[in-house]
């Protein structure tokens, strides 16, 4: 049986007063009925107007479709808060962006402060991924590298991250505060990233920002820009020295910090040795029997664990022309 006006309120709609020009938008008031089931059936927005229905359930195959009004409104989606003044809403990208996509939600329950994100993948699968994503940490570094001279280093930390145009921005820090930026980065892992730098003399701190913004920079200053130790003492003989003599000469290397120097080969006088921290070899000779010529080499390491070349000297012991004694 049709109806024509209201519907009496708790009296269920029947097929024929879903006819063509039977129901209208008073006939299915909010006040007549409070659920409407539509299946298989087409009922056009005039007839299912904004404020007409309470609830809809929607039985269709393959899903529901909100289309867009062919012009200028896309189709959206709205949900509204339980006093319906505020609500949240999926709305269709623009026609002018060419394309569409589906959203395929995660399988799982995601955990507290999680929140749903794309997978990085065509297939736009979303996933539970954590609300604030970690701020990168920088550890350590894998070289030190000559000032002025760009140079590609290895920095190792954590929640290193990019996408797929994106990598992350990486930085030296100053005593001063000032910022030199790499210009080459090349993400690795989250726990690796190449980085170029130029940069002057000095020690440096390095702070990492990932695309999404979050940044972290390391405590200490982890990256050198120095020079390796280099001879100012020319190679070959420190001179010649009577048996029993006492002997004082120094080797001098220079570099931008402290320089410890170590016999890396041959041997000293009998009686003489070599003072680390200063670069003296000192002592009085013991124990030559003949004249004798004694070769060793010398590395200087400086304070960064850079180590210059390995300097060869020698040292004559004299014991007279003949080399059978000493003369005083």
């Amino acid at each position: 049986m049709a109806y024509v006006g209201a519907t009496p309120t708790r009296i269920p709609l029947t097929s024929s007063d879903l006819a063509d020009s039977i129901v209208t938008a008073a006939k299915i008031a909010t006040d007549a009925v409070e659920t409407v089931k539509v299946k298989d059936l087409n009922v056009s927005t005039a007839k299912l107007a904004a404020d007409a229905v309470t609830n809809a359930k929607t039985e269709f195959t393959p899903g529901l479709e909100i289309k867009g009004d062919g012009s200028s409104a896309a189709g959206k989606l709205t949900l509204n808060c339980e006093q319906n003044t505020h609500a949240v809403h999926i709305e269709s990208p623009a026609h002018s962006a060419g394309a569409g996509y589906t959203l395929t939600l995660p399988t799982g329950v995601g955990t507290d402060g999680q929140v749903l994100s794309t997978d990085g993948t065509s297939s736009n699968q979303l996933a539970w991924i954590d609300a604030v994503e970690a701020k990168p940490t920088v550890t350590a570094i894998s070289a030190i590298i000559p000032p002025s001279v760009a140079t590609s280093v290895t920095i190792t930390g954590t929640n290193f991250a990019s996408d797929s145009t994106h990598v992350p921005i990486v930085e030296a820090v100053s005593s001063t505060n000032a910022y030199t930026r790499a210009s080459v980065v090349s993400w690795t892992s989250a726990t690796s990233i190449s980085a170029t730098f130029n940069l002057a003399l000095g020690d440096y701190r390095v702070r990492v920002e990932n695309p999404d913004g979050n940044a972290g920079m390391s405590t200490n200053a982890i990256l050198q820009a120095s020079t390796a130790p280099t001879w100012t003492t020319a190679a070959g003989s420190l001179g010649t020295f009577s048996a029993e003599a006492a002997i004082s000469e120094t080797v001098v290397a220079s570099s931008d910090s402290a320089i410890t120097y170590a016999k890396t080969s041959g041997s000293f006088p009998g009686g003489v040795t070599l003072a680390t921290a200063t670069g003296v070899i000192s002592g009085t000779e013991t124990g030559s029997s003949a004249t004798t010529t004694y070769t060793f080499e010398i590395t200087p390491t400086d304070a960064e664990s850079q180590v210059g070349a390995a300097r060869e000297f020698t040292m004559t012991i004299s014991l007279g022309a003949s080399g059978g004694g000493q003369f005083n």
